[in-house]
């Protein structure tokens, strides 16, 4: 569990809060193995004796004070007594490991409801209505799934277009049964899948029906225009409207699924691949949008493009959690798909949602075997406390509110990699007491359960055997963690965590966006620097404004006396160039935007400031670094004189030989390189699988890497400009705080 701050030293009041001008906050990553210092829980069992305060339900943790009968909550300040079962559980403090650690992960007894087959399920939603080329990306993506799926999971494989196809791989020869789904878009399916075809048949063992669902995966063809036409009965304008029938078979699969939670399964996940908007029965969406919705209208694209049109998808989200189902949605398409709907289905499921928009270099199969090979834990129930001086604000990540209780989230399926973000406000003007000895508390409290490997031993005659077998796991894990209170604003300025930062600003501008439009989240973002600068000015006592004057020397843009504030401009300029908040007639595909507000609002600070702000490393060879950053410039290239290049964007990794480079060395790097070393270091370290391209200057295409050098370009388009982009921009920022400061 990694919590990182945006400042380690809290603000002491509302008022010292408002004047930093920074956002007060956390990000969390709460089933990563070890804490943002690579320190380890202490695991123990007992999770249901800990102890917990009978005012705010804190759990009891190494903080909390203790004497013989009774202990006191560091978040909320009660007296609390012990039961005659923790007094003998504490007699020996060295003992059990909430009093070892305050980072703690316990085993609890699984509640009856709870006790169910630990076989973990999987399900494959193929889009028929494609082409040759998706269905065969597809096979090769599930084919990799298989190979990372443990042997005694159960796989379906369903297909949808204007019907639904269920397949029996348990027999020697797959057999497939269909359903055909009702044009309307209001009236769903005529039969139950059950009816169709019994869960115990089409859910098979991978262990030993995986040639024959290799087998059955390989008579995968795509519909035929014939077929499309027929179903649809209309053609318009030569354009052929239905036969891809998703939204149907979605709610068919998860009520055909959810009958069988707990009893099947402990988690289900489905992996939904499609090729295009669904547009045929219950669920279908209005692509038109795209072309002449908004612009018959006179409406701002971006403001119509990124809500949903329907809450259709947003309802069967809530049917997934309840069933206990975890949808991942694989789009492999550059046509409008209206993913703005579609996306609720998979964040709010906890699955995720990828984007690919052609199929020649696609890494749908790596992605998958990746997805598939890392731990992961689900049916998760997520909190998080506070001391009694502060409350949360928002809560930003892909998770469930709980209907009932407030701030609890539920979590269906939740990996290593999994990021949410939390911010933080004053519950009364008086703040933290500055000569206390209590500090600002957090604890988070997330409850998961795992499914684990054991090993059976038994005798057959005279060898013995060993069978892999499955147990259900439910776990408690525990942090709680103190934070110092500043003295000054300087003090919160010298703790500053720029990448936290920058994700919480992140989240807001998405926000922001979805809320009032791509402008206004590029408008409320410049402000938030505006604001920053100011205060900072303020704080350090640089500005001096002549009277009569509109500019000054003395406005500190580079924030030069606080290091941990000088990446903040240059990111800020990165967000504004990102295609997350560029605006429509840039160019921006709503779809791509909508799946980067997807992935940004779920990686660490780490991996979003590389996808905003790319790592630019340059080499002597392949086997000797020459310096460790570069500015993303034209300028940076030239003036540092090296040959190589390596860009790191996190979704895409570019080597690039400048014109400049000796011939004699090798292109592309040798596997054995320090440079190759490094790239495979990070492309392992990914929660997903970047692209990786070589480029020798002055004889291959160099655009996509020229497309990164953003510090020449201007901030509000993409073309070069006379005077250097991120200079004008600072410049901008600059006048906008001597304006503000005159107001």
């Amino acid at each position: 569990m990694a919590v990182r701050a945006t400042m380690t030293r809290f603000p002491a009041d509302p008022r010292e809060q408002e004047e930093c001008g920074l956002p007060w906050g956390i990000t969390l990553m709460p089933f990563a193995a070890k804490d943002e210092n690579g320190n380890p829980p202490v695991y123990g069992s007992g999770g249901e004796l800990l102890p917990r305060c009978e005012n705010c339900w804190g759990y009891y943790n190494t903080y909390c004070e203790q004497d013989q009968w009774t202990w006191t909550c560091v978040l909320c300040g009660t007296l609390n007594g012990l039961s005659a079962q923790s007094i003998a559980r504490y007699s020996l403090p060295d003992s059990c490991p909430e009093n070892m650690s305050s980072f703690v992960d316990l085993e609890i007894p699984l509640e009856e409801s709870e006790e169910m087959q630990p076989r973990p399920v999987y399900v494959a939603a193929v889009d028929l209505s494609s082409s040759e080329e998706f269905l065969e990306l597809t096979k090769s993506a599930l084919l990799a799934a298989l190979e990372a799926l443990a042997p005694e999971s159960l796989f379906g494989l369903a297909t949808f277009s204007h019907k639904i196809g269920l397949y029996d791989v348990q027999g020697p020869i797959p057999v497939v049964k269909n359903v055909f789904i009702h044009p309307d878009s209001h009236v769903g399916l005529a039969m139950e899948l059950e009816d169709v075809m019994p869960l115990f048949s089409f859910l098979a063992p991978v262990d030993t029906c995986k040639d024959r669902i290799t087998s059955a995966l390989e008579t995968l063809k795509p519909t035929t225009s014939w077929e499309r036409t027929t179903a649809a009965g209309q053609v318009v304008d030569g354009v052929l409207l239905g036969g891809r029938g998703f939204g149907v078979a979605m709610e068919a699969l998860l009520k055909y699924l959810g009958s069988e939670y707990g009893n099947t399964y402990a988690l289900a996940r489905v992996f939904a691949f499609l090729s295009g908007p669904p547009d045929y029965g219950l669920g279908q969406l209005d692509t038109r949008r795209y072309g002449e919705q908004y612009a018959s209208k006179g409406e701002d694209a971006d403001r119509a493009l990124l809500p949903e049109q329907t809450p259709f998808y947003k309802d069967l989200a809530a049917v997934a959690v309840q069933a206990g189902i975890c949808v991942d949605l694989f789009a492999v398409t550059n046509e409008y798909t209206d993913l703005a709907s579609l996306k609720f289905l998979s964040i709010d499921s906890g699955g995720s949602l990828f984007l690919y928009s052609n199929t020649d270099d696609s890494t749908l199969p790596q992605d998958m075997y990746r997805m598939l090979s890392r731990p992961y834990a689900f049916n998760c129930v997520m909190r998080l406390r506070t001391s009694s001086e502060f409350k949360l604000g928002h809560l930003y990540g892909h998770f469930f509110p709980d209907p009932q209780y407030e701030n609890v989230q539920h979590v269906i399926c939740c990996d290593t990699f999994a990021t949410y973000a939390y911010d933080f406000h004053f519950e009364n003007d008086s703040g933290f007491p500055r000569h206390s000895q209590e500090m600002p508390t957090l604890q988070i409290a997330f409850q998961y359960s795992v499914v684990v490997p054991h090993s059976e031993k038994s005798i057959l005659g005279s060898s013995p055997t060993s069978r892999a077998k499955y147990s259900l796991k439910r776990r408690l894990r525990i942090r709680t963690i103190k934070f110092g209170i500043s003295r000054n604003i300087n003090e919160i300025y010298d703790s500053v965590d720029p990448e936290v930062v920058l994700s919480i600003l992140v989240h807001e501008v998405i926000l922001a966006s979805l809320e009032q439009g791509v402008r206004e989240g590029r408008s409320s973002l410049q402000e938030w620097l505006v604001n920053l600068t100011a205060q900072y000015n303020d704080a350090c006592k640089i500005s001096e404004y002549p009277r009569g004057s509109m500019t000054s020397p003395n406005v500190d843009i580079a924030f030069t006396q606080c290091p941990q504030l000088q990446p903040l401009p240059r990111l800020v300029f990165a967000l504004l160039r990102n295609p997350l908040l560029r605006l429509h007639e840039e160019g921006v595909h709503p779809d791509y935007r909508i799946y980067l507000q997807c992935l940004f609002s779920a990686i660490e600070p780490s991996s979003l400031g590389r996808a905003i702000y790319p790592l630019l490393t340059s080499y002597e060879t392949p086997d000797k670094q020459a310096f460790p950053r570069h500015s993303l410039s034209r300028a940076a290239l030239v003036t540092s004189g090296s040959p190589i290049f390596f860009l790191d964007a996190f979704t895409t990794l570019i080597v690039f030989y400048s014109t400049t480079a000796d011939p004699a060395i090798a292109f592309p790097p040798p596997q054995d390189c320090l440079l190759r070393t490094t790239i495979n270091k990070l492309k392992q370290e990914r929660s997903i699988t970047p692209k990786l391209i070589f480029i020798r200057g002055g004889q291959d295409d160099a655009t996509v890497f020229e497309n990164y050098l953003i510090e020449e370009q201007d901030v509000e388009g993409s073309g070069f400009t006379s005077v250097l982009g991120f200079v004008s921009f600072l410049d901008e920022i600059s006048h906008s705080v001597l304006v503000y400061k005159k107001q």
